[in-house]
């Protein structure tokens, strides 16, 4: 399983409740905290949801580069998850 690189880049002051228990539930508690998460779909899924406030692997997660990062990591974990033909 790939790991990301997940950091807690921008204050959640301001936003949705349910955003700020997704970065609770990413581990990330503090300001440019940085957490090793695995590359799971939920994982994926929930730093989807909160892109706008963390950064993936040193790029912001809403910025383009920061969005392959998290394709490419997607990618491996579907390949990893296939059986052995």
């Amino acid at each position: 399983m790939t790991a990301l690189r997940i950091t807690y880049r921008k204050s959640a002051i301001g936003y949705a409740a349910d955003q700020k228990r997704t970065l609770a539930a990413l581990g990330l508690r503090r300001l440019h905290q940085t957490v090793e998460v695995d590359a799971t779909p939920a994982i994926r899924g929930m730093v989807q949801k909160v892109r706008h406030l963390v950064s993936v692997d040193g790029f912001a997660a809403d910025s383009a580069r920061g969005m392959a990062v998290l394709a490419a990591a997607g990618a491996t974990a579907a390949h990893s998850a296939e059986p052995a033909s």
